[in-house]
């Protein structure tokens, strides 16, 4: 059983960044891919970003969010991260990190846990 608790979710201008981390517990996080999904208001939760397992040499990102954001881990702090820059008020959401994966990494029904969410609001 993994536990997952996200940070540092907050409000913001437009322009502006903010970082979101993610600390695991409970399981072998640098074996699992890791990932961060969002869900606005109204919407279904959406794919963001996602980093292999072990030394995350790759990364995937949802075309919105692509150039903008940044994922990385640190398997040592047994710790995840999504670096948000240039932001909208479309990236408002509450931001989840998941892990273990089953198939399609892009799909959120697939992951078997998930952390209680952060709360990323934009302004204008």
């Amino acid at each position: 059983q993994v536990h997952l608790a996200e940070s540092g979710g907050g409000s913001v201008q437009v322009g502006g960044s903010l970082s979101l981390s993610c600390a695991a517990s409970g399981g072998t996080f640098s074996s699992y891919l890791m990932a961060w999904f969002r869900q606005a208001p109204g919407k279904d939760r959406e794919f963001v970003a996602a980093i292999s397992g072990g030394a995350g040499q790759n990364q995937y990102y949802s075309d919105s969010v692509k150039g903008r954001f940044t994922i990385s881990r640190d398997n040592a702090e047994n710790t995840g991260y999504l670096q948000m820059n240039s932001l909208t008020p479309e990236d408002t959401a509450v931001y989840y990190c998941a892990v273990g994966a089953r198939g399609n990494i892009r799909v959120w029904s697939r992951y078997d846990y998930w952390g209680q969410g952060a709360q990323v609001t934009v302004s204008s």
